[in-house]
């Protein structure tokens, strides 16, 4: 009996431990990298240049699917240096070749995975990425930056509470050697933020989107995205074949807060929101259009479009201000207006005639005219205005 009783207590306490450990061990990924996700983590036997990683071996905390080579920071093949992004390693993809990871997540929440990527010896390199139920193929044709290398942003709607992130080169080269490079992921847990009263755009200020790294100067690229419901940049969508650039205060300036979107490759990158408005409606679209302060060349000016209504606007600040408040008065024919920025003129840095760059945009908002919503507006515009011009005479 006493036996019974004994063997009956230790099994309760084993029920009582197990889901303590399952719940431990099932806490959702926090922001930043993922494990490994920098590849500086050593490998069973350390590192070793020009290594070349098959399938079953070992990456820490990733798996691999195919050949995966693991280089290191001034690596040579044939007359060119391989890039390592950031740190002294990355990991480069051979002919549909593949590396992933599992990680923990919250069932039904959106994230948003940052990496940088580079190409090697082919110009039509891409990288295809899948996490959760999304599966998006990233070009690497065009070269953002003159590093040689660009930072990226897609997101994903966790089904379930694990999601399994996949990097796979879907190309066959010639050369096998060949392959995109891949360095720095992280993950972010994303949050759509409420629509305020009087503004019918949502992230207007586009302080929510994806990780960025507090260390590089390029802000985070993000490519082309037609679902409004699942992006990196909560609310919008990028309706183009080319990426728009996720910025901040810390490397850029920004009209306000901490993030913006600088507008890139001219009307090949497109940012565009459905807001609801009420048919026959007048409404007022208002945004700040601004330099990100990385020597970009003029002239600078984007294209707003408001429904039917469409105008651009040339970047002219007065005197020592960095950005000016413009509007798009527009009447709404339907429940849902799209409302799509884009960069009249294809720009480029005048420090090295390279790199993309383009006008910021910040506060984006659609406004009701009519009432007391369209008092409001008007303030707004005119407080936007005073703020610019107190910046002219002080």
């Amino acid at each position: 009996m006493e036996r019974g009783l004994a063997l009956l207590g230790l099994g309760l306490a084993l029920l009582l431990l197990a889901p303590s450990r399952r719940l431990a061990s099932a806490a959702p990924v926090e922001d930043g990298l993922l494990i490994n996700g920098d590849f500086e983590t050593a490998p069973p036997g350390g590192f070793v240049k020009s290594a070349s990683v098959s399938e079953g071996a070992a990456i820490p905390s990733w798996t691999i699917n195919g050949t995966v080579e693991l280089i290191s920071a001034g690596q040579h093949q044939g007359g060119m240096i391989l890039i390592v992004p950031q740190g002294d390693h990355a990991v480069r993809l051979g002919n549909d070749a593949g590396i992933g990871q599992v990680v923990q997540v919250e069932k039904g929440s959106e994230y948003a995975i940052t990496f940088s990527a580079a190409r090697t010896c082919a110009q039509l390199e891409s990288l295809n990425i899948s996490a959760g139920s999304v599966s998006q193929t990233v070009d690497l044709q065009t070269l953002y930056s003159i590093e040689g290398w660009d930072a990226y942003a897609l997101a994903f709607q966790a089904v379930d509470e694990q999601a399994s992130i996949e990097f796979r080169n879907p190309g066959m080269e010639d050369d096998p050697t060949c392959g995109p490079i891949l360095d720095n992921v992280a993950i972010k847990k994303l949050f759509s933020p409420d629509k305020a009263k009087e503004n019918m755009v949502i992230n207007g200020d586009f302080e929510e989107g994806p990780w960025m790294f507090p260390n590089t100067s390029f802000g985070v690229l993000l490519p082309t995205n037609l679902d409004e419901q699942t992006s990196a940049l909560p609310g919008w969508m990028i309706e183009s074949n080319r990426a728009v650039r996720f910025v901040d205060s810390d490397q850029y300036t920004v009209p306000q807060g901490k993030r913006a979107i600088e507008l890139l490759s001219g009307k090949e990158g497109i940012i565009s929101q459905m807001v609801e408005t009420t048919p026959q409606k007048a409404y007022t679209l208002t945004f700040t259009l601004g330099s990100a302060g990385d020597s970009c060349q003029p002239p600078m000016a984007v294209m707003a479009f408001a429904g039917d209504q469409a105008q651009n606007f040339h970047y002219a600040p007065m005197g020592n201000a960095t950005s000016q408040a413009v509007n798009v008065n527009f009447t709404a024919r339907a429940e849902r207006t799209r409302v799509a920025l884009y960069s009249v003129y294809y720009n480029t840095r005048s420090d090295d005639h390279s790199s993309l760059c383009g006008p910021v945009i910040d506060d984006v908002r659609v406004w009701g005219l009519n009432g007391a919503a369209g008092l409001k507006a008007s303030i707004g515009l005119l407080i936007a205005m005073a703020s610019v011009i107190v910046l002219v005479l002080f």
